[in-house]
């Protein structure tokens, strides 16, 4: 097992659970946020065991997914506008808790926990198709283009789950504002999936092929 890099995972893990821990609760005001901790669990329990396995069964996957450092401007910019979304986004769920301002049933946050541990399912199905993924837009040495699969039906898989999955977030912790603010994403990352294709097309041998055999970058029958 590589140390180094076993640490720099744990490390990472717990800066997370900080982080999102105090952007939930201090302004929910109180640790008593049913929503939070639903949230807390399946976000950084499933997320923890997937570490666990890429440790041990493909640490060079794990480095890349931890590698979020992006050399492109525009890339950048799509992992800023990211960011701020879920600060904002996270900040609001726990306000709303707070004040009561639109609070969701609990129904539709224990329906919207199960549909997100789906997505992470489809996650993981995306990471053991395809093993070139990383956090950052790039073509690495020796990269070939995956049509099998998930990657059979729309060309951005990871990204259709991570529609999936932070649409569900708020509805997790309860907050149909915070809902209101996470419809940014499908925006941001059709920013994003825009300028990877762009370089994939210049750099990656057969994709641009992959583009006309695989016709949805995202939805199936919609985009």
């Amino acid at each position: 097992m590589n140390k180094k890099l076993f640490v720099q995972a744990i490390a990472k893990l717990l800066l997370g659970i900080i982080l999102v821990g105090v952007l939930i609760f201090l302004p929910a005001g109180t640790l008593k946020f049913f929503g939070g901790w639903l949230f807390m669990g399946v976000l950084f329990v499933p997320m923890l065991l997937a570490g666990i396995v890429m440790m041990f069964k493909n640490p060079d996957l794990l480095k890349k997914r931890l590698n979020a450092k992006e050399k492109e401007n525009e890339q950048s910019l799509v992992v800023k506008l990211s960011g701020l979304m879920f600060i904002a986004g996270f900040i609001i769920a726990g306000l709303d808790f707070r004040f009561g301002w639109l609070p969701l049933p609990k129904g539709v946050t224990i329906g919207a926990a199960a549909v997100f541990l789906a997505a992470y399912a489809l996650y993981a199905e995306v990471l053991r198709e395809n093993t070139y993924l990383s956090r950052t837009v790039e073509v690495q040495e020796g990269q070939k283009v995956i049509d099998t699969g998930l990657y059979g039906i729309v060309r951005h898989p990871m990204y259709a789950v991570t529609l999936l999955l932070f649409l569900s977030m708020p509805l997790v912790l309860g907050s149909a504002i915070s809902f209101v603010i996470f419809l940014a994403y499908p925006f941001i990352i059709a920013k994003r999936i825009k300028n990877e294709e762009e370089l994939l097309t210049r750099e990656l041998d057969g994709y641009a092929e992959y583009k006309n055999k695989v016709k949805y970058r995202l939805i199936p029958f919609v985009w």
